[in-house]
């Protein structure tokens, strides 16, 4: 499936409307740091990654991995697009009775591979799929998004750690380097960087993205990490915290705060301006 670049942008304009209406509805979560991957996300499910909506299940597919799963209504929104169940469910986002929580549920949501939440956590499960495909001889390749603020968590250097050592070229770690975190700029509350030269001290191949809400970047990075072999691939991609909501981007306080009614329709209305200017591209 090799849409046009054009084509992706709308649908993350899509995604990004879902996150705004999911997190709305449930009056919480975290609307930036899913607003920022909200690009990445569109590429990984729209065309990067080997899956099927109607067998979410498929044992060859490739697996992605919240590692950061704060930002589920990124990931939600994502999936509802691209057909793994209605994007009118995403209103019920952390209601009670809702399959659609705050956190990633492998046991009740279409398409999610891996439950998670726990920050640090995510990445190991990710390395450990990706050391089953090799034991087991199969085809699939395994995705995580990690937030910037998440890797000052050690968990994660211990997997990058094991990763570098067993040489898992199926594996993709990406940082959503937005910059912030719940407390703050990053660098002032723990700083991780420099973010590659720790990944390349853990014999990682590693792409920097200049912007990571551009398409074009994210698909030269992910061609790259494809054709890197005998060691794991991260990209670290630079992107903005909020982004496509005027007054939520790179501002911190949006990190997990939902829009009240007035924020969400003009929220609405910057997305609904960016969409249809996509329209007359």
């Amino acid at each position: 499936m090799n849409m046009e670049k054009l084509e992706l942008q709308k649908i993350a304009n899509e995604v990004r409307k879902g996150i705004v209406t999911a997190v709305h509805a449930a009056k919480a979560g975290h609307p930036g740091g899913s607003l920022s991957a909200a690009d990445l996300f569109t590429y990984l499910y729209f065309e990067e990654m080997n899956i099927d909506p109607k067998d979410p299940q498929k044992p060859d597919r490739d697996r992605f991995v919240l590692s950061k799963g704060h930002t589920a209504p990124g990931l939600y929104s994502a999936l509802a697009n691209r057909g793994y169940f209605p994007v009118e469910d995403l209103k019920t986002l952390r209601h009670l009775g809702s399959y659609l929580q705050g956190h990633p549920d492998m046991k009740h949501i279409p398409g999610v591979d891996m439950s998670s939440g726990s920050l640090g956590q995510g990445i190991s499960a990710a390395v450990g799929m990706a050391l089953s495909a090799k034991l087991s001889n199969d085809s699939y390749r395994v995705y995580t998004l990690l937030g910037d603020g998440e890797i000052e968590e050690g968990q994660v250097w211990e997997a990058a750690m094991f990763a570098g050592h067993r040489k898992l070229d199926n594996l993709v770690v990406i940082v959503d380097n937005n910059g912030l975190q719940i407390d703050g700029p990053i660098e002032e509350v723990c700083s991780p960087y420099p973010i590659d030269k720790k990944f390349e001290a853990f014999n990682f191949h590693v792409i920097n993205v200049a912007d990571g809400n551009d398409m074009d970047q994210l698909k030269a990075a992910f061609d790259e990490a494809r054709a890197t072999k005998g060691m794991p691939t991260a990209i670290v991609m630079k992107t903005v915290k909020g982004k496509g909501v005027s007054f939520m981007e790179n501002s911190v306080g949006w990190h997990g705060k939902a829009p009240n009614d007035e924020q969400y329709a003009q929220a609405m209305e910057d997305l609904e301006k960016a969409g249809e200017a996509l329209c007359q591209k």
